[in-house]
């Protein structure tokens, strides 16, 4: 009997997304919610490891997934020392830099632990991650940042920025890595990536303070301003972190984070709501501008995805003013479960082979 069956497994902040695949159909899915009460007695993410496991474990036991036929175990890649794009095997390096969270502390670091640990019941599979957000494939010239000091770092939404530039190629009829597309994924964080011939040149980090501002994030901040207002308030790092991650962006103009209550205010007139979806709308379009020069000009499509793509307002005026560059497709939502199986489908049939993690900073 084969082992054509793929586990998914995705951690969330207060959530564990599982999912079985069988020649790219889902077969199984499930969203195990996590009290907050329950996270709260664990001082690190990591710390996690075995509360989550068992659940995961009683899930595929539970629905009688069969332990033989699953080939591969896929997870969501964490915060490991920067990658290139691709499917990486776990390993005993990439399970140090998880448990250490050599690059920050995220539930998305369970992924490959969780999915290492799992190898004991699964005795035909393999463990893996596909294109973390740490996925650095800038070229040279986009690391310099204006001082010595500082270097422009990678991290984006690449799983999903990736599978939507894959499924667009496909669509077409081409491969990916023919293509120059800039792809901007709308979500809590906001990137935008120009995708030159199949690797992420440049980008800007949605995580840390650069590109537009999204629900919880402040993007680019005026430099000059944010370094006095530290000085002047003595504010903590850990301030500066929310300010710039978690409490910017939409959270610091209204005290919330839900876009879909900024659209519906803006949707029926308020001036206040309308103004920020177009602030949104607008620096979404600076940074897509960005990104074409990056390409040259030379742009096959712009493709918008995440959550907020769902909003037609907000990309009808994000449409209005970029479409001269080139034409611009939606893409709404993620589908982060669906690009990992994908990936995973790659791997059983031998279309792609799985890459080594090694700790020292690879480079595109």
């Amino acid at each position: 009997m084969d082992a054509n069956y793929i586990l998914v497994i995705n951690p969330g902040a207060t959530s564990t997304k599982i999912a079985v695949y069988q020649d790219n159909r889902s077969v199984f899915l499930k969203t195990i919610r996590h009290e907050c009460g329950d996270l709260e007695n664990f001082s690190q993410t990591c710390d996690q490891l075995d509360y989550r496991l068992k659940l995961v474990l009683n899930e595929v036991e539970t629905n009688h997934i069969p332990f033989d036929r699953v080939g591969v175990i896929i997870a969501r890649g964490g915060l490991i020392h920067p990658i290139e794009s691709g499917v990486y095997e776990v390993n005993d390096a990439m399970i140090a830099d998880l448990e250490t969270g050599v690059m920050g502390d995220h539930a998305s670091n369970l992924g490959g632990l969780i999915a290492q640990k799992l190898l004991k019941r699964f005795p035909r599979a393999g463990a893996y991650i596909a294109d973390p957000v740490v996925v650095d494939e800038l070229q040279d010239v986009a690391r310099i940042s204006g001082h010595p000091k500082f270097e422009r770092i990678s991290i984006f939404h690449a799983l999903n920025q990736k599978s939507v530039a894959r499924s667009y190629a496909h669509s077409r009829g081409v491969a990916y890595e023919d293509l120059n597309l800039v792809v901007a994924h709308l979500g809590s964080g906001i990137s935008v990536g120009a995708h030159q011939k199949g690797r992420v040149v440049d980008v800007n980090n949605a995580l840390d303070g650069e590109g537009p501002f999204g629900p919880e994030r402040s993007g680019t901040l005026p430099a000059g301003a944010l370094a006095r207002y530290c000085l002047e308030q003595d504010v903590s790092w850990s301030e500066v972190k929310k300010m710039l991650t978690g409490e910017g962006g939409l959270y610091a103009y209204v005290g919330h984070k839900d876009a879909q209550i900024i659209e519906k205010e803006a949707s029926g007139g308020n001036t206040d709501a309308m103004l920020l979806q177009r602030a949104m709308a607008y620096q979404i379009s600076k940074e897509i501008g960005a990104m074409a020069t990056v390409l040259g000009g030379e742009v096959d499509a712009i493709l918008i995805t995440g959550g907020i793509a769902h909003n037609p307002d907000l990309t009808g005026e994000v449409k209005r003013r970029v479409d001269f560059i080139a034409p611009v497709l939606i893409f709404p939502g993620e589908d982060e479960m669906r690009a990992l199986a994908q990936n995973g489908s790659l791997l059983l049939s031998g279309k792609i082979k799985a890459r080594k993690y090694s700790v020292k900073k690879e480079r595109g």
